[in-house]
């Protein structure tokens, strides 16, 4: 992931990031961890960010490390209305985290039943419904 793409992404700068698309940014690019703009966006809770790469075709489903994805990034965090978005775009519910106690074997759902997160976890059974 190119630093300046980067820094707009972790620092919430929606703006930065349409003018950086607009140049030809790579929207799928990863950085050093494998995670890509939207999943860095939907795990810091830039909401903005996530419907405008949602918007352009960000590729919703990609997973890194514990093979988690954007949609469960924003579960983990509480981010329940990146978690509505990701979810009417498409997001697949049924990917699974590996490896990490606590994520293996696990879906978005489960992840937001098990942290007790009741708006999230009916946000997605409607997605999957």
């Amino acid at each position: 992931m190119e630093t300046e793409w980067e820094q707009a992404i972790r620092r919430g700068d929606a703006d930065s990031v349409r003018r950086l698309i607009e140049q030809g940014a790579g929207i799928d690019s990863k950085d050093q961890h494998g995670q890509t703009a939207l999943m860095v966006a939907s795990m810091r809770g830039h909401t903005a960010i996530v419907k405008l790469l949602v918007e352009k075709n960000a590729e919703l489903n990609h997973t890194a490390k514990y093979h988690l994805s954007a949609l469960m990034l924003a579960v983990i965090s509480g981010h329940a209305e990146i978690v509505r978005i990701l979810a009417e775009a498409g997001a697949d519910t049924q990917i699974r985290g590996t490896g990490a106690p606590g994520f293996s074997g696990m879906t978005a759902l489960q992840l937001a039943e098990v942290a007790g997160r009741a708006e999230i976890a009916a946000i997605l059974k409607n997605a999957m419904a």
